[in-house]
């Protein structure tokens, strides 16, 4: 993490600024992790774990350029909780696909690092989002 996604630039090209939230890159890098992991899980998860594992991941940066995209305060830091919300469903689901044993802990120990540094950095930023308004 902390390093730009590879993708970043594309943004930029469209004329949208959402790219440049910090957050927003470290959350498209977890998706990239979250899908690759869930790659080799059983088929059957298909449209069970598998599913919602990548919609909640999918759902952090879609819900920061959400909320970047409203342009208020309120309206970021509402959507920062969104996002956070759904970083913590994902936390929980890599639990279960442990327990479940379609991840081991070693697979996931990395990425649930990540999550933990970014939701720091999320209750941060909405903080300061309602500090502001």
């Amino acid at each position: 993490m902390g390093t730009p996604s590879k993708n970043q630039g594309n943004d930029h090209a469209a004329g949208l600024s959402v790219g440049n939230l910090e957050i927003w890159s470290e959350a498209m890098d977890i998706v990239e992790t979250a899908y690759t992991l869930t790659q080799a899980w059983p088929e059957a998860e298909k449209y069970g774990l598998t599913s919602q594992t990548r919609r909640a991941v999918v759902s952090i940066p879609a819900n920061l350029a959400e909320g970047a995209g409203r342009g208020t305060r309120k309206e970021k830091s509402r959507y920062g909780r969104i996002a956070l919300g759904s970083l913590y469903e994902l936390d929980t689901l890599l639990q279960i696909a442990v327990r479940l044993g379609f991840a081991n802990p070693d697979e996931t120990v990395g990425l649930r690092g990540d999550l933990a540094r970014l939701a720091k950095r999320l209750n941060a930023y909405i903080r300061h989002q309602e500090e502001q308004t």
